[in-house]
Parts: structure tokens; C-alpha cells; sequence
């Protein structure tokens, strides 16, 4: 029998801070690049603004992405009674789980869903949406309680309306559950990136939303490379850790997309430090080196990364970025595909050695966060260092709040 992987052994209250309401940013900063800057680099902490993000990266840099763009995820519905009922559609189930093809269904649609004042929910919904001068009437029937979410079945009057288009004109922006107020006009846009492009988040990839067009003008200019890909943030990402250990806390599964292209940018420009824009793009990279090392290995499944595979499997070790890039790339000209489609559950702690990035581009987590424990894994017990400077000096948390850019050269 393998001996237990010590990572599971690391306990979350190491991985606590005391955060005052006051310092968590309810209301996003105008305009969205103005947010303040926390540099940190090779141990030295430096004080800046988001529009001076260029000032900090050498031209040889590639900055990655994640395009994925939210989705109106949070429906407000009554029942006949007038109680008040929330559903926050998670991930489809039925006829597909592919996030692009659930998108593009008509009715019947089933999705994972968490429902807010559940017991109140005793008989089928009735919700009406307008979509292009259309009254669309979609009827909500819930299945049996599965580990604290629902599967949730709509079904609509109007085949030429799809899933998407109803649940745009319907739901509205899935604030984070901290943020206690209705999302706004001004959460539209900017509780989404200037450069969101594919349907599937429930949560934004708030690293980049401190972007402006300016920011990315500027970042151009000076020849830093711009890459994207996709990763469709779950809700998962706002899933406290309640146990004491982490190896006892359950990942979230979530959909990624990678191009063919990104592959052979990475390919060509293996010279360059990688800066993953967010936690997501890091996940979703280090989850693609697992992708590509299975595949030099032989190993089944190479397409879904399990919570703890990373740790458990000495061999990964032995398979270098640069291999495993190639074998996705020769993977994709044997099947004939411009992308790879995957899941992943990859929970990055203290340990894990990080294959693909140099650096990231992230926001202030909450207190005893996997994210937290990603932030860890870059800088060490530094973390404590930083946060502490930015309780300090007066940044803002979470979401909304400031930005930090960590680079170890």
C-alpha cells in the first residue's frame, strides 16, 4: 500500500486571515484599470495602480487569458403562494454536458442546479421571458435533492428560441453570495472581462477584470504577447473548505478549451516567462501539462484530471512542458481537431510543481481558500507577507477588490 500523500495532510486554518468587512469591495472601482497594484517580485513588494501594469513586464513575456464570459446563472422566481425562489443553474446534465452544445439547445434542457428556499418548491414554475419581441413562457420542474443541488428540468414554448437566449433575457448577473444586493445595470459589464468571448462561467475569472482596452493597448505596444483560452468557471469557486484537512475537500469539476493555436504558441515561444492571468488560466494550464504528460504515457483518460492525480503519479515527473505540448499537438493532427475539450478537478497546494507559469496576474482571496492555497504554491509562506502589507495599505478585497502581479525569476 502507497504511503497517504502529505498534501492531504495540510490543514486550512494555516491558511487564515483576519478580514474586516470594511476592506472587501462590495462595488467595483471606476474606471475598472484604476484598481490599485501590489507587485510582488523575488521577495520585494512594490505599490502601484493597474494602468502601470506594463511598467512591471519585460517585453519577453506571454500573458494568458481565460475568455470564458458569465452567464445570467441566477433565475428569480415565485411560486403560487408568492415565496420567493432562487435557482443558480451550475452545469447542464441533459441532452449534453458540453457547455457550447447545452448552449445551443431548445427545449427539453436539464440542468445541475442550487435552489434557494428548496422546500417551497413543491410544484412545476412558471417563468415568462421576453426574447426578440417574443413572450417565451419556460416551465421549471426540480428532481430530488444530490448532495445539495437539484437537477432542474426546463422545458419552453417556442423551439426557435435556444437555452441561451431565454436564460440571457431572464436570469441575471451570479454575484458572488458575500455581495448582498441585486446585481446592477453596472454589474453587466463589469463583473465580465473586456475580452469575454465564449458562454459558460457562473463566476467571473475577476483577475482580469481590472483589464481596460487602454491596458491591453499598452501591453501591445510593447510587444507582450497576448494568448487566451477557455476555462468555464463553476460555481465551485465560491465552496468554502469546512474540513480540516484539505485532503477531506472535494474539488469542483470544471469544463476547459484549449486551441491548436495556443499549443503552438506555447510550442514556439518556449522562452518566454508565462503569466497566467487568474487562478482559472493557471489550473487550466497546469491541467493541460497533465493532459499531455498522460498522453506520453499512455495513461487512460487522458482528457479528465482528477483532484489528486498530480501528486500521485512519480512518472509525471519525468515528462518535460515542452513533451507533453507536443504530444497534444500531435494528438490534435491525428484526430483532425483544432481543440481538446476536458474537465479537470486539479487542486494546486504547497508542493506542487508548477510546469507551465512564471507568474501570476490574481486578485486578494478569501481566508482559507483553495485559491489561497494556490497563491502558496507560487510564493510560499509569503502569502502571509503580502496580504498582511495589503491589510496595511488600505487595498481592496476579493472580486471587486485590487489586484496583485507575483513573479519569481
Amino acid at each position: 500500500m502507497s504511503a497517504p500523500l502529505k498534501e492531504k495532510s495540510i490543514r486550512i486554518a494555516d491558511y487564515d486571515y483576519p478580514l474586516p468587512e470594511e476592506r472587501i469591495a462590495f462595488y467595483p472601482k471606476e474606471p475598472r484599470d484604476t484598481s490599485k497594484l501590489l507587485v510582488y517580485r523575488n521577495g520585494e513588494i512594490t505599490d502601484s495602480h493597474f494602468y502601470q501594469l506594463a511598467d512591471f513586464l519585460d517585453r519577453d513575456t506571454m500573458l494568458i487569458f481565460n475568455n470564458s464570459k458569465v452567464i445570467h446563472a441566477r433565475l428569480r422566481v415565485h411560486n403560487a403562494t408568492g415565496a420567493a425562489i432562487e435557482i443558480f443553474c451550475l452545469e447542464p446534465m441533459l441532452p449534453t454536458t458540453e457547455l457550447a452544445s447545452a448552449f445551443t439547445q431548445t427545449s427539453p434542457v436539464t440542468w445541475k442546479c442550487f435552489v434557494g428556499n428548496a422546500k417551497r418548491w413543491k410544484h412545476p414554475l412558471t417563468l415568462v421571458a421576453q426574447v426578440r419581441d417574443r413572450e417565451v413562457q419556460i416551465t421549471a420542474e426540480k428532481g430530488d435533492n444530490c448532495d445539495g443541488a437539484f437537477p432542474v428540468t426546463f422545458t419552453w414554448n417556442d423551439k426557435d428560441i435556444t437555452f441561451a437566449e431565454w436564460i440571457e433575457a431572464y436570469g441575471k448577473m451570479p454575484l458572488p453570495a458575500y455581495i448582498k444586493r441585486e446585481a446592477s445595470a453596472e454589474d453587466e459589464a463589469r463583473y465580465q472581462t473586456v475580452y469575454a468571448r465564449h458562454d459558460g462561467s457562473v463566476a467571473a475569472p475577476t483577475a482580469g477584470l481590472h483589464f481596460s482596452e487602454n491596458v491591453l493597448a499598452n501591453l501591445r505596444q510593447k510587444g507582450i504577447d497576448l494568448q487566451y483560452l477557455t476555462l468555464h468557471v463553476g460555481a465551485g469557486t465560491f465552496k468554502p473548505v469546512t474540513t480540516e484537512l484539505i485532503g477531506d475537500h472535494y474539488m469542483h469539476q470544471e469544463q476547459v478549451i484549449i486551441t491548436k493555436d495556443l499549443i503552438e504558441q506555447l510550442l514556439h515561444d518556449t522562452q518566454k516567462r508565462r503569466i497566467a492571468v487568474g487562478t482559472t488560466v493557471v489550473r487550466t494550464l497546469e491541467s493541460l501539462f497533465l493532459m499531455g504528460a498522460k498522453l506520453c504515457l499512455s495513461l487512460p483518460s487522458p482528457f479528465l484530471i482528477e483532484q489528486w492525480e498530480a501528486y500521485e503519479n512519480p512518472q509525471f515527473a519525468s515528462i518535460t512542458a515542452e513533451q507533453s505540448l507536443k504530444a497534444l499537438q500531435d494528438y490534435m493532427g491525428t484526430q483532425h481537431t483544432d481543440h481538446i475539450a476536458g474537465a479537470t478537478r486539479l487542486m494546486i497546494v504547497p508542493t506542487y510543481k508548477h510546469h507551465m507559469i512564471q507568474g501570476i496576474i490574481t486578485n486578494f482571496h478569501q481566508p482559507k481558500s483553495t485559491l489561497l492555497l494556490l497563491i502558496a504554491s507560487i510564493i510560499g509562506n509569503d502569502w502571509h507577507r503580502v496580504y498582511e502589507h495589503a491589510l496595511s495599505h488600505d487595498y481592496r478585497f476579493l472580486s471587486y477588490g485590487d489586484s496583485n502581479l507575483y513573479i519569481n525569476d
